[in-house]
């Protein structure tokens, strides 16, 4: 432990030893034992800061000032609640509109079909199963 690093020490945590990082306690009350003089100088000083510190008092808040904060909170409206219900509801309404939309399109199609379409049976075969549009024997 060096003068700086205990001076340090005390500028940072004050004078009691309980707030001095664990690591170091030892070291800086062994150096504070040995160099009782310098120690002494600088623990006085962070003393006297701890005891100006520890003695700034907060009063708790009037009544006052407690009326005004109350006056000043936003006011929850349910509105919101309902809003966020109906924005889902007409999602959902715009979903089932679009199936319903789509749903008679295709039946449209289907009913308004002249007949049976005559398909090759090129298209109707793979290619694993032989087909009949054989192009080889050209």
């Amino acid at each position: 432990m060096t003068p700086e690093r205990f001076q340090q020490i005390i500028q940072a945590y004050g004078a009691d030893p309980h707030r001095w990082p664990r690591e170091e306690r030892a070291a800086a009350e062994a150096w504070a034992q040995s160099h009782r003089a310098a120690a002494d100088a600088v623990l006085s000083a962070a003393a006297d800061l701890d005891a100006w510190l520890a003695a700034d008092q907060l009063e708790p808040p009037g009544a006052a000032l407690q009326q005004r904060i109350v006056e000043r909170a936003p006011v929850q409206r349910p509105t919101a609640r309902w809003r966020l219900w109906w924005s889902g509801a007409a999602v959902a309404g715009v979903g089932l509109l679009g199936g319903v939309a789509g749903a008679l399109a295709v039946s449209f199609f289907v009913l308004t079909e002249s007949g049976p379409v005559a398909h090759e049976s090129s298209y109707l075969t793979s290619s694993f199963g032989g087909t009949s549009a054989d192009w080889s024997g050209e």
